[in-house]
């Protein structure tokens, strides 16, 4: 029997019959998770769905849980249930920041299995930073006890703007040396050579981006306009609609520390008045700098926020009046839910200024329902939002379909 017109499922494959990635995808989802609601939701005979599933079972994507309700009133015996088998594979993912960088090995449901953290200059340009990473991931998939074969993908976040049809960064004001550069295929290129496994996939997004992406996903999953704010070392800006990340025509969504603010302050990108100039983490390490106080980060000033320096909280709120005034332009835009604040001076001082002029400059309605909030995930949510990126991309309904083909199931 063939699928039947509005039947959930549907998705233009030979025939119009929903493959199985779409089967896969309906179980991931929730959506229908035995034999019969499969049937149901594609209109599939049961033989059809069987040989779908087949496919499935044998990659070893799928499997059988516990029996679920009994659907019939008359009794019998009840449903198996049917699971996403994330045993199969692990995820690995990098978080890079200007002068830091976060390693991890995740499962394909986004918990952290091993990582590591410590110092990594992007400005020592793309062979030497990719390649000391792969050194990192050939030790942690050691530390999680997996196999090199077992790494289906490798997501990485950067500090820039990324072309998300080829993963190169595209003029990233803060990443000397990697404009152009083919990250995806020098990363891949190190992974074999760390490990001697076939090259895996590699994506690449922005690292606001993929924050904004790992704490929607996991803390605000029903909220669809989420913004997410990074202030670090520069300022960017994460955007996830219905789901999806924003990126804009070429992935310069989000760009937000480049707006002009009219202050007289030279931006590392060449402009004049730039926000990321006078409300960064490293403009307000800059002032501290110049008034004596050892500061030459954002990171150093979150240490110093930590440690409750008062000139550095004062500089800090100063920031978030800046931000929040720009911010007040954005949320009147986008309208969202939730507006996250994170990074190195996502503080109460910082916070508080945001606040202050947030609510001042934006139209009552648009920030009637808005929660003005902090990060859950803290230092691993471009971890979590990298590995996101790896699973959804590969799990895709025509991704699965290629992959199987190729395994030649």
């Amino acid at each position: 029997m063939t699928g039947r017109p509005g039947r959930a499922g549907r998705s233009g494959r030979s025939g119009g019959q929903a493959g199985a990635g779409d089967l896969l995808a309906l179980v991931r989802n929730g959506r229908a998770v035995t034999r019969g609601a499969l049937q149901q939701a594609t209109g599939l005979s049961r033989a059809t769905v069987g040989q779908r599933l087949d496919r499935l079972f044998r990659a070893g994507w799928l499997r059988e849980g516990a029996g679920g309700p009994v659907d019939s009133p008359l009794g019998g015996r009840p449903s198996i249930t049917l699971e996403f088998d994330d045993s199969h594979a692990v995820v690995l993912a990098a978080d890079l920041d200007t002068r830091h960088a976060r390693a991890a090995v995740l499962s394909l449901t986004g918990e952290i299995l091993a990582e590591q953290a410590g110092t990594l200059v992007v400005e020592e340009g793309p062979e030497a930073v990719l390649g000391e990473l792969g050194g990192w991931f050939e030790e942690l998939l050691t530390k999680a006890g997996h196999r090199a074969e077992e790494v289906c993908g490798i997501g990485l976040a950067v500090p820039g703007p990324v072309d998300s049809e080829t993963g190169r960064v595209v003029q990233p004001p803060i990443m000397p040396g990697w404009d152009g550069y083919d990250i995806r295929g020098r990363m891949a290129r190190v992974f074999t050579e760390r490990t001697g496994a076939p090259a895996v996939p590699v994506l690449v997004d922005n690292d606001a981006n993929l924050m904004a992406y790992g704490e929607q996903r996991t803390g605000y999953p029903d909220c669809t306009a989420f913004v997410l704010v990074k202030v670090s070392t520069g300022i960017g800006a994460g955007v996830v609609v219905d789901g999806s990340v924003y990126r804009g025509v070429d992935g310069g969504a989000g760009d937000i520390g480049h707006i002009r603010v009219g202050a007289d302050a030279l931006c590392r990108c060449g402009s004049q008045g730039c926000l990321a100039a006078v409300a960064s983490g490293g403009a307000v390490a800059r002032r501290l700098a110049a008034s004596g106080v050892p500061a030459t980060s954002g990171s150093d000033v979150r240490d110093l926020l930590a440690a409750g320096h008062p000139e550095a909280a004062a500089l800090a709120r100063e920031a978030g009046r800046r931000v929040g005034d720009v911010l007040a332009t954005v949320v009147t835009l986008l309208n969202p839910g939730v507006l996250m604040i994170a990074g190195d001076l996502a503080g109460t001082p910082f916070l508080t200024g945001v606040r202050e002029l947030l609510y001042q400059r934006a139209l009552p309605r648009s920030t009637a329902h808005l929660d003005v909030v902090t990060s859950r995930l803290g230092d691993r949510a471009g971890l979590v939002g990298a590995g996101a990126m790896v699973v959804e991309h590969l799990y895709a309904p025509e991704r699965v379909e290629e992959r199987l083909a190729a395994m030649g199931m």
